[in-house]
């Protein structure tokens, strides 16, 4: 089973970076057929056009979201199964749920008011 998921890991690890390096030529010579023209710029080499496109992507995405735009009913989904998962507990549960959850985040209403009874 190990060896699957190490195979299935490296298998995408291998696309992403063939898929970076497609993107880096196609921004290459984008940028080689427009800007030269029309700014008066230099020309890209490759590995300014992979470059390019790396820093585009870290300035206008983030680091960690490389994933294609999420549709929002992705978390909408999400949001119905927690909120289904709730509906099934029993009260006591929910309240130690509740309470649980109120004691690691400490963003919860009952620390709230705690924090109101104080100042």
């Amino acid at each position: 089973m190990k060896a699957w998921w190490l195979k299935k890991a490296a298998a995408v690890v291998a696309m992403t970076v063939v898929t970076i390096l497609a993107l880096g030529g196609v921004v290459m010579v984008l940028w080689n057929a427009v800007v030269p023209d029309v700014s008066g710029a230099p020309p890209l080499t490759y590995w300014q056009g992979v470059a390019l496109l790396l820093l585009t992507q870290i300035l206008l995405r983030g680091v960690g979201r490389w994933r294609a735009y999420q549709h929002p009913s992705s978390r909408d989904q999400w949001k119905h199964k927690f909120e289904e998962k709730l509906a099934s507990m029993a009260p006591e549960e929910r309240e130690r749920f509740k309470a649980e959850w109120d004691r690691r985040c400490g963003c919860g209403s009952e620390h709230k008011a705690e924090s109101q009874k104080q100042e």
